[in-house]
């Protein structure tokens, strides 16, 4: 029967030489921390043995006294005294979690490295630690293992100081040693044979330790200051068993973000876009080969999905860290994120606010003008009749037509075919396919199949209103024949009074098809009283009133399957456009609607609206 070594973890039991177990960690790494406090608050060494510099050891022991204040220690270049090194010290770094959690449980702690010389550059590309929310420590380590890297002399040197410092420390005592998983196998080498004690130790540094201004943290830190505040929250009441789940982490990071762009902007973000960003982020962590995105990551996503002002504030709240003062007894100074990594990515976000200079009015400028009391202008509402404002009518109506044109687009692509060339070159040489079979020495052409039947229809669904928010329902009629019919939801126009018989309100959704003076009202014929929606009523209202086979149905999703079958059955084909594709910007000037009571205020109406 085997017997596990004394003092190791189960999981750890591969790695685990007599009294000494070694737990390979990816440094900085919030996973690795958790792991690391799991490993020693269940197994208690005697010693805990952390990668880090000798000389270094009184200045760690004091940023970490600080805790949960990020320090970051200063100290020159060994070769270039103008040149300073920069290492903050933050609570979800394993090195920095082995410290914090020895002194808890009072071990002995054991610096590792014998001088500051430089570390080598080691590959550091990890599997994403997140992973070890799904499998176990060891497996992970494994499967690292099956690649070794790349080993130099620098690295076995690196490695044998490592071991010699391991090599006298007590035997008698259970130690467990914390080190970077690239560094793992060289030193396992390095601890078969004895070691000489290295030569360089008689290198010292002038070492400050200053508070990190909290404006910088973002920046010079590994995890974003967001999700390190939550695991030193969770660090406290979490035992040994407890896990932070990064993605809930950056979903309440997001959600946190849109309460500080709806303050700052007014602006709401709707659940089509919300699924993009998850949609977005998903497919730029794949790219790094990782399972989670990396704040750039998010915040790229944010200003590409919405707009540059909730980018910015996706990356002014992942930099929030409660615990962070700008007064301290130590100095407190603001650090570059090129001053401590090599390898920065740069994003440019430029933020379109108010500003105070904007606000001032030039004297040309006429003021909006203001009800004398409150209420005056919902008085002079006699509800006979209901009217639209002719310019948005313009405009609404020629993005409908860009809308049917983008349909097309997508319908000729359909249609679209590529075969090898024979005799003709059909409708031009297709350039890809070509190149993706140059080595073949044949040519291919595209083959555009004409297309039958035109595009009528068009519907655009901003909201589906799951909560009931646009209560306003109508349909109004085309005044000519440039103007389509219109059946629409919207909020209630008249609680928004912006002048004598104006009201503003936002769209939901709405239905445009022509030739006009034929729709019935929407919302009350009992034909579409099969829909379980506002969005499935006007599409089917759509289906039936459209004159062309092609219907235009734009919306975060795609419709029921079913409302394919009833197209079908009358002949009709719904062409999908997700909104997602379209401007952002373009659509939030669309979704404003003015509803007047009565054609006698259009003379005034350009008075009271902006």
């Amino acid at each position: 029967m085997s017997r596990e070594p004394e003092g190791a973890l189960p999981e750890l039991e591969s790695l685990s030489r007599g009294k000494i177990t070694y737990l390979p960690v990816a440094p900085g790494r919030m996973e690795f921390a958790i792991e690391v406090r799991r490993a020693i608050l269940l197994n208690r060494p005697d010693v805990v043995a952390v990668e880090l510099p000798e000389i270094l050891e009184r200045h760690y022991r004091a940023a970490v006294s600080r805790l949960p204040e990020i320090s970051v220690m200063v100290y020159p270049e060994q070769d270039d005294d103008e040149q300073g090194i920069y290492v903050p010290v933050e609570p979800a770094d394993p090195f920095t979690e082995a410290i914090r959690t020895a002194l808890e449980v009072e071990s002995e702690v054991l610096f590792l490295l014998p001088n500051i010389a430089e570390r080598p550059h080691l590959s550091d590309a990890y599997p994403d630690p997140y992973s070890l929310r799904h499998v176990p420590l060891a497996r992970y380590v494994e499967a690292y293992r099956v690649w070794p890297q790349q080993r130099t002399e620098e690295v076995t040197a690196h490695a044998a100081g490592i071991a010699w410092r391991l090599q006298g420390a007590n035997p008698d005592l259970r130690i467990l040693v914390v080190l970077s998983l690239n560094l793992l196998d060289p030193v396992l080498d390095a601890m078969e044979t004895p070691q000489e004690e290295p030569r360089d130790l008689l290198k010292t540094a002038e070492v400050d330790l200053v508070n990190a201004h909290p404006d910088c943290l973002a920046e010079i830190t590994v995890e974003y200051p967001y999700l390190q505040e939550r695991y030193e929250n969770f660090r406290r009441i979490m035992g040994p068993d407890v896990l932070i789940d990064r993605p809930r982490a950056q979903l309440a990071l997001l959600k946190d973000a849109e309460l500080d762009y709806q303050k700052e902007t007014g602006e709401n973000l709707v659940h089509w876009q919300r699924r993009m960003l998850a949609r977005y982020t998903r497919n730029l962590a794949m790219i790094n080969r990782d399972l989670t995105a990396s704040l750039f990551d998010i915040t790229v996503a944010a200003r590409s999905i919405v707009d540059d002002n909730y980018g910015w504030s996706v990356w002014k709240t992942a930099g929030e860290y409660a615990h962070q003062r700008e007064v301290s007894p130590l100095e407190t100074v603001r650090i570059r994120g090129s001053e401590v990594w090599i390898r920065t990515r740069k994003l440019k976000i430029r933020r379109r606010l108010p500003r105070p200079k904007q606000r001032l009015k030039p004297a040309s400028l006429r003021e909006h003008k203001r009800e004398e009391t409150p209420g005056d202008w919902a008085r002079q509402l006699d509800g006979n009749s209901i009217c639209s404002y002719p310019p948005e009518d313009i405009v609404i109506e020629e993005y409908g037509t860009q809308l049917q044109q983008k349909a097309k687009s997508i319908l000729s692509e359909e249609r679209l075919r590529v075969e090898p060339f024979l005799h003709s070159i059909l409708d031009g040489i297709d350039v890809r396919e070509t190149i993706r079979h140059w080595m073949d020495g044949r040519i291919f052409v595209r083959n555009m199949r004409k297309m039958s039947g035109e595009v009528g229809a068009v519907i655009v669904i901003f909201d589906p209103d799951p909560d009931y928010r646009y209560r306003y329902l109508t349909t109004w009629l085309g005044e000519h024949q440039n103007e389509s019919d219109m059946a629409f939801y919207s909020t209630p126009p008249f609680e928004h009074m912006v002048g004598p018989g104006v009201g503003r309100a936002e769209y939901g959704g709405l239905l445009m098809t022509r030739p006009p003076l034929r729709m019935r009202d929407v919302w009350s014929d009992p034909d579409y009283d099969f829909a379980e929606t506002k969005p499935e009523r006007l599409l089917m209202a759509g289906l039936d009133y459209s004159v062309s086979r092609y219907v235009v149905y734009v919306a975060a999703k795609p419709p029921r399957s079913i409302f394919r079958s009833i197209a079908a059955h009358l002949n009709r084909r719904i062409i999908y456009v997700p909104i997602g594709q379209l401007s952002s910007e373009k659509l939030k000037k669309l979704r404003v609607v003015h509803v007047l009571d009565g054609h006698h205020r259009r003379e005034t109406a350009k008075d009271f609206i902006w």
